[in-house]
């Protein structure tokens, strides 16, 4: 079974609690103003098969705590989204927390095929505009569904205000020197990494900049 997929990461620390896989899908159609993922939009790129994906995972299942699902949208590619969770639910006691730019009732098919196997979910756009209070959310239309009694136990926990141990984000390099983050940014915190940078000499642009340029 192909899939587009962006990136596979390990450890992801910053997207749910403990050491979590990272699994961010390619292609996104939503494609919300200063998305800290704009990279991930294309729905070109990433090609891979859900074998491969599932043979890297199982190198890093010892010494993880769960996952982490993002994009992209993973529900622009729900059949696949649908066999990949229930893969890692039958290989892996960890959680499996999932986001989705779409709200809930537009999710309600693909849910019922999942079958449990997503134990927290988070849904609706991000909105730039909109305040950010709450832990594992951008903005705070964004809700917090938990799905299983494990993800009531484990995520119960992120349905109050940030607080200083939330402000964490995981910094990537890749091979080719290029460099990215996970995580949930504050408000302003790329725009003050951005005027750090260019006080230095550095030509830098974040999707925030397009966002509100448009």
């Amino acid at each position: 079974m192909y899939i587009r997929l962006s990136r596979l990461h390990f450890p992801v620390t910053s997207l749910g609690p403990g050491k979590r896989i990272g699994i961010w899908f390619q292609g996104c159609s939503i494609r919300c103003p200063g998305c800290i993922s704009a990279d991930t939009w294309a729905t070109t790129g990433g090609e891979s098969t859900l074998e491969r994906v599932l043979e890297q995972v199982r190198t890093w299942l010892p010494h993880a705590d769960g996952f982490t699902i993002s994009g992209g949208e993973p529900f622009d590619q729900p059949d696949v989204l649908v066999a990949l969770v229930r893969a890692l639910h039958e290989m892996s006691t960890g959680d499996i927390l999932a986001y989705s730019g779409h709200p809930i009732e537009a999710l309600a098919g693909t849910l019922a095929k999942v079958n449990g196997a997503i134990d927290a979910l988070i849904t609706d756009p991000f909105e730039i505009d909109t305040s950010h209070n709450r832990p594992l959310r951008g903005s705070d239309n964004q809700r917090l569904h938990l799905l299983t009694d494990r993800g009531r136990a484990i995520y119960s926990q992120y349905e109050r205000d940030l607080n200083e141990s939330d402000k964490s984000l995981d910094v990537m390099f890749d091979e080719d020197g290029s460099i990215w983050f996970a995580g949930i940014p504050n408000r302003n915190d790329f725009q003050r990494l951005r005027d750090l940078l260019t006080d230095q000499g550095h030509r830098v642009q974040i999707s925030a900049d397009k966002a509100r340029n448009r």
